[in-house]
């Protein structure tokens, strides 16, 4: 769906949420209790590294230990497509930063940033849209992301985020989306770009980004190498369609190809076979332990993710806003979808007040 832009002026530029949805979101284990005040993210202490995977494809990560969300690095990884024609971004982490990164892109090219691809609607992949948007980025991403940004906010949701993404901004919203479908084409600097749309694994509004001549894929949360796997039922997402997400990055990535997910470190192919095996070991064992009757709290005690708690980097540090680990976010959403259960509201992982 190609949608208009929303303030005429924006013509001439070149060619969450009803449940508490945050940076990136917890889902609350039932006897957690939720904070009045999450803990805040450093804006002014996080800084951008800059690494190049291709000739002409970089990415931008965040200063670690500096959110409390993102412990390993803050915010989103960013993606860039840099060439003569201009600068192709890819996420754009929270709205305090944008200075940040723009000076980061800055280094390597004055080139115009002409446009910013959102992976999913978390605030730490577009609370940077509107700045972005204002230098002249066109901003795509799924009609569903569209959506979730465009819903107003609750109280408690707008004092959670604070600065970190703005609620009000016009400039926040994509001005193309796109559906389920073939991949969106976009050819800068002699490389093609495809948009292509996922199953709800993260949110219902994801996509991944490929860049087929530099044989690298942005591929968002639906795998993060930081931390168990998050799917956030509060916007359509379950680990069944994140089953099927790992299934279509799987098909779409070569041997070599380099996988660069919004949080944690760049992987390839060989690690989505392995975590797509995890996921479906531990909601076996879950469903079993529903079977015999045992509930959330004794699930959780019975700690299944014991055997792959050592490789998985991040997979028992605290959460903010004391909901528990990681892993016990994976395993009790893993039980509330197994159970039918009606999405439990998410308390922002970090944010500024």
């Amino acid at each position: 769906m190609i949608r208009p832009f929303r303030h005429r002026r924006r013509l001439d530029l070149p060619c969450a949420a009803a449940a508490i949805l945050a940076l990136p979101g917890i889902a609350v284990p039932a006897m957690a209790q939720v904070p009045s005040k999450p803990p805040a993210i450093d804006f002014d202490r996080t800084e951008f590294a800059t690494r190049q995977l291709a000739p002409n494809i970089y990415v931008l990560t965040g200063s670690p230990g500096t959110d409390p969300g993102h412990i390993e690095a803050a915010g989103g990884r960013i993606s860039l497509l840099v060439g003569s024609d201009g600068v192709l971004m890819v996420d754009a982490s929270y709205a305090p930063l944008s200075d940040k990164i723009e000076a980061a892109i800055r280094k390597i090219s004055p080139a115009p940033i002409r446009y910013l691809i959102d992976t999913h609607s978390h605030p730490d992949h577009t609370g940077g849209n509107p700045a972005f948007a204002k230098l002249g980025a066109i901003v795509l991403a799924r009609e569903e992301t569209f959506q979730t940004l465009s819903e107003p906010p609750s109280a408690a949701l707008a004092a959670a985020v604070g600065r970190a993404a703005s609620f009000t901004d016009p400039a926040r919203l994509p001005a193309i989306t796109f559906g389920m479908g073939g991949p969106v084409k976009i050819r800068l600097d002699d490389e093609e770009v495809d948009l292509i749309p996922l199953p709800a694994g993260h949110t219902n509004g994801d996509a991944v980004v490929r860049f087929e001549k530099a044989d690298i894929i942005a591929i968002g949360d639906c795998y993060r190498d930081y931390g168990y796997p998050f799917v956030d039922p509060s916007h359509g997402a379950t680990f069944r369609s994140m089953l099927e997400a790992l299934d279509v990055i799987e098909t779409l990535a070569g041997a070599n190809t380099k996988l660069v997910p919004g949080h944690g470190d760049i992987v390839t192919r060989a690690e989505i076979g392995p975590y797509r095996a995890m996921i479906l070991d531990i909601e076996s064992k879950v469903q079993a332990m529903i079977g015999e009757g045992k509930t959330r709290p004794e699930i959780l005690a019975a700690r299944l993710t014991q055997p792959y708690d050592a490789r998985v980097r991040g997979a028992l540090d605290p959460l903010p806003a004391g909901s528990g680990t990681s892993a016990d976010r994976f395993v009790s959403t893993l039980y509330a979808e197994l159970k039918g259960e009606k999405p439990q509201p998410l308390v922002p992982a970090s944010a500024e007040h």
